[in-house]
C-alpha cells in the first residue's frame, strides 16, 4: 500500500510540475509588460526598473522560469544579499532556515504565489484564500443536489423503464448534460430572479456574504445560494440519473435479485436492501470527479450570478490581465484535482486490493 501510495504521489508531483510549465509558458508569450501592468498609469523608468529586477522581470524567461518554480517549491534557496530583491528570503517568503550556504540560504515555506497587479500589495494566497471557500460551498450543495435529485430520478427511471415517465427523464438528463452553463445562468437569473421575483424572491445576482443596510457588517444570505447551487449543478445531475438508472437496471437483472424475488420480498425491499448500495459504485465515481472540475466549471456561473468565488476572482483577473491571480488560480484549481484523484485511488485501493496491483 506504501510504495502504491508513493507512486501516486509520484504522478501527481510530475502532473502539477506540467501544469506549472505550461501555465508559466503560456503566460509568459502574452503580449505586454508585466511590470507596466503593476505600476498602471503611474510608472517611470526608476520605478519600472525597481521593478522588474524585484520580480525578475530583467532576466532571460528560462531564468523566471527557475525564479517562479523557486517561489512555488516548498523547501527553496534564497539569499541574504539586500540587493537580490527576488530572492530575499525572510520578509518576501515568510521561510524558516534550514541551513545556509555563504550568502544562500535552503529554507522551508509555503508556496509563494507572487502578488496581483490589480490589487496592489495583496498576496495571490490572500485572495484565493478568501475567495475559495465560497466556491467549495456552491460546489458542495451543487454535487449534493445532483446526488440526491439524481438517485431519486435514476431510481424511478429504471422501475418505469421504457414507460412515459422513463423517457421525460431522460429527455430531462439529456438537455442536463448538453445545455452550456453559462446560458442556463442567464435563464433561471432572468425567469427566477426578475420575471418570477415577486414568487421566489430569488435575487439576480448576490453572494453567500452580504452588507446590511447601515453598513455595519456583514450577514449570510442563504438564498443567493439556490439559483447558482441548482445551475452548476444540473450538467451532474444529468450524469447521476443515466448512471443510476443503467447501474440499477444490471443490478436488478442479476441472479441474487431474482432470489430475493422467489422468496416473496416486496420490491420496495429488494430496491432498498439488495439493489440500491450495489448500484452506487458508478455514481460514486463520477461524483468524485465531478466535485473536482465544478471548481473550474464555475467560473461562468459565479460571475453572472455575482457569486464572490474564485471563479468570479478568475474572470475579473482575465479582464484586467491580472496574471498572478490568474496563474495561481489555475495551478490551485489543478493541485485540487490531483489531491481529490489521490484520495479517490486511495479509497478504492483501501475497498479492493487488487487495484493496488495495475
Amino acid at each position: 500500500m506504501i510504495r502504491y501510495l508513493l507512486n501516486k504521489i509520484g504522478y501527481a508531483l510530475l502532473t502539477l510540475f506540467g501544469v506549472v510549465t505550461v501555465i508559466f509558458f503560456l503566460f509568459t508569450v502574452l503580449p505586454g509588460d508585466p511590470a507596466r501592468m503593476m505600476l498602471d498609469q503611474n510608472e517611470n523608468s526608476e520605478q519600472l526598473a525597481i521593478v522588474k529586477k524585484k520580480y525578475g522581470f530583467d532576466k532571460p524567461v528560462a531564468t523566471q522560469y527557475l525564479y517562479y518554480l523557486n517561489d512555488l517549491s516548498p523547501v527553496s534557496l534564497h539569499s541574504t544579499n539586500p540587493s537580490n530583491y527576488t530572492f530575499l528570503a525572510p520578509a518576501k517568503y515568510n521561510a524558516v532556515q534550514i541551513f545556509n550556504v555563504g550568502v544562500v540560504i535552503v529554507a522551508l515555506k509555503t508556496p509563494y504565489l507572487r502578488e496581483s497587479f490589480r490589487k496592489s500589495g495583496s498576496k495571490v494566497t490572500d485572495i484565493i484564500a478568501n475567495t475559495l471557500p465560497n466556491t467549495f460551498i456552491l460546489a458542495f450543495f451543487a454535487i449534493a443536489l445532483a446526488i440526491a435529485v439524481g438517485i431519486v430520478l435514476g431510481v424511478v427511471s429504471a422501475l418505469y423503464k421504457d414507460s412515459l415517465t422513463d423517457r421525460l427523464i431522460a429527455l430531462l438528463s439529456s438537455v442536463g448534460m448538453s445545455v452550456p452553463s453559462f446560458f442556463s445562468a442567464i435563464l433561471f437569473a432572468w425567469i427566477f430572479g426578475f420575471l418570477l421575483h415577486q414568487y421566489t424572491n430569488l435575487n439576480m445576482t448576490g453572494s453567500l456574504y452580504e452588507v446590511d443596510d447601515f453598513g455595519e457588517g456583514s450577514f449570510i444570505q442563504w438564498k443567493n445560494l439556490i439559483l447558482p447551487a441548482i445551475v452548476l449543478g444540473i450538467r451532474p445531475l444529468g450524469v447521476v440519473i443515466q448512471l443510476m438508472r443503467n447501474s440499477l437496471l444490471e443490478t436488478l437483472s442479476q441472479d441474487y435479485i431474482r432470489t430475493a424475488r422467489a422468496k416473496g420480498l416486496s420490491e420496495f425491499t429488494i430496491i432498498r436492501r439488495h439493489a440500491l448500495k450495489n448500484s452506487l459504485n458508478p455514481v460514486v465515481t463520477a461524483i468524485s470527479g465531478w466535485f473536482a472540475s465544478m471548481l473550474a466549471g464555475a467560473v461562468f456561473v459565479e460571475y453572472i450570478f455575482g457569486w464572490n468565488g474564485l471563479g468570479k476572482e478568475i474572470v475579473e483577473a482575465l479582464n484586467n490581465l491580472d496574471l498572478p491571480v490568474i496563474m495561481g488560480s489555475v495551478i490551485v484549481i489543478a493541485a485540487t484535482f490531483v489531491v481529490i484523484n489521490i484520495l479517490v485511488d486511495i479509497i478504492y485501493a483501501w475497498l479492493d486490493p487488487k487495484v493496488r496491483l495495475e
